[in-house]
């Protein structure tokens, strides 16, 4: 699969996402953000979710994330990206009941 083959959905104006293929464990996911814009709620995880900044750079709270950077959130916790130059995220969200 080549990522730019998977049709963009738009989440809020300047964000689209596109679905990866995924199995009963993880999906994956592919998240192009404009300059200036801000995921439309706050993003709460059951599952554990990792992302990695493959340009750009995603602020989390008062940490900035610049391409190469790689992130992981816990089951439980909770996030608001946002970027002010633009950026592109690819990550995995593991599923309820992986062990992964």
């Amino acid at each position: 699969m080549h990522v730019d083959d998977v049709i963009p959905i738009d989440v809020a104006p300047g964000i689209v996402r596109r679905r990866l293929a995924g199995t009963e464990y993880a999906r994956g996911w592919l998240i192009d953000f404009a300059p200036g814009t801000e995921w439309p709620e706050v993003d709460v995880h059951t599952t554990e979710e990792r992302y990695y900044v493959l340009s750009g750079e995603v602020i989390e709270g008062s940490e900035r994330h610049p391409a190469g950077t790689y992130v992981v959130f816990a089951p439980g916790s909770r996030h608001r990206p946002r970027s002010e130059t633009g950026a592109r995220m690819l990550g995995i969200s593991m599923t309820p009941g992986s062990t992964a």
